[in-house]
């Protein structure tokens, strides 16, 4: 075995230091659910700020009135607020007990707060980015029509962000047949027949792919060699930043939204070098990100294959 197949195989150093970061973050990931849904279900709280925990049940309260206000208009009753409000906290509290919608939830608000300080330290826009405002003046017909609906689902998620909120069309497929499931569960067979009118009404109006972040893929997967313009987050914009980089690592959008945090920061640093994006790069987007972190000493000698090899090795990767 040559020197050089052996040093290959050993790794660089820098790799082990993002080797170990990795698996500190996976540590953190697999904790963080358990713990913000037990201290969302209860008044203690010391590892999750008061605004993650408030912006993570008023989501979950947004769910799980929305079911219940279709199911009251159902069975016509007159007394629509007092009928949610009686059946509104077993359900969140059932809907919080999975991990997948917490992380779910966590990871909005993760980017929701991502795009603030963003917008606070850089000036750059929550809604309008300079690139989803270059795809809107497309010539392509097609890229300016998709690049419009992202615009309006990015402003209706801010909105709904600032109002503790979230649209049940906006789930994910799993989550959104796990939100009906559990609404369906707690109505122990009451009213069955009109729950089932009342579920495939729900269904019916159901389409992923026009949610946020079916029509965010779309825009990035429509840019084709174009969509390296996406992984420049003060060009692109969180939203748009996100999901390329989770289309360009085959990672969830949910795990690359919650790998900005500042727990997470091997994981960033090896998904953005997996990406394709040079050292340089990689350290630019880290000063938009995390101004105070410098990368590692040596990261300039990470392959992109590498920095993918390793990524896909965590126990996170393709969480959520």
């Amino acid at each position: 075995m040559s020197d050089t197949t052996a040093n290959h195989e050993a790794g660089i150093p820098v790799e082990n230091v993002l080797r170990e970061e990795l698996a500190h973050g996976d540590a953190v990931l697999g904790t963080t659910a358990p713990i913000l849904g037990h201290l969302v279900l209860s008044s203690a709280n010391s590892l999750f700020s008061d605004e993650i925990v408030a912006q993570v049940r008023g989501m979950a309260a947004s769910i799980a009135s929305q079911l219940l206000s279709a199911q009251a208009k159902a069975v016509n009753t007159e007394a629509l607020d007092a009928y949610i409000e009686q059946r509104r906290d077993p359900l969140v509290e059932a809907l919080l007990s999975k991990n997948e919608f917490l992380f779910h939830l966590h990871a909005l608000t993760v980017e929701r707060q991502l795009a603030a300080r963003l917008e606070s330290r850089n000036a750059i826009d929550l809604v309008l980015s300079p690139l989803l405002q270059a795809l809107v003046s497309s010539d392509d017909a097609n890229t300016s029509s998709t690049a419009m609906s992202v615009l309006a689902a990015q402003s209706r998620f801010i909105q709904h962000q600032r109002r503790m909120e979230l649209p049940l069309n906006e789930l994910p497929g799993d989550l959104f047949h796990a939100a009906i499931q559990h609404w369906r569960a707690l109505d122990n067979g009451e009213n069955e027949e009109t729950a089932d009118q009342v579920e495939e009404q729900l269904r019916s109006a159901y389409n992923e792919g026009d949610g946020r972040a079916g029509l965010l893929a779309r825009l990035v997967s429509g840019m084709g060699s174009g969509s390296r313009a996406a992984l420049s987050i003060s060009h692109a914009g969180v939203a748009i930043f996100l999901t390329a980089v989770a289309l360009s690592t085959a990672q969830s959008r949910d795990l690359v939204a919650m790998s900005t945090s500042d727990r997470q920061l091997g994981r960033l640093a090896l998904a953005l070098r997996a990406t394709g994006l040079k050292p340089s790069e990689v350290e630019e987007q880290f000063v938009h990100i995390h101004p105070e972190i410098s990368l590692p000493d040596g990261f300039d000698m990470l392959r992109v294959d590498r920095a993918a090899q390793l990524l896909a090795s965590s126990d996170g990767f393709g969480a959520a």
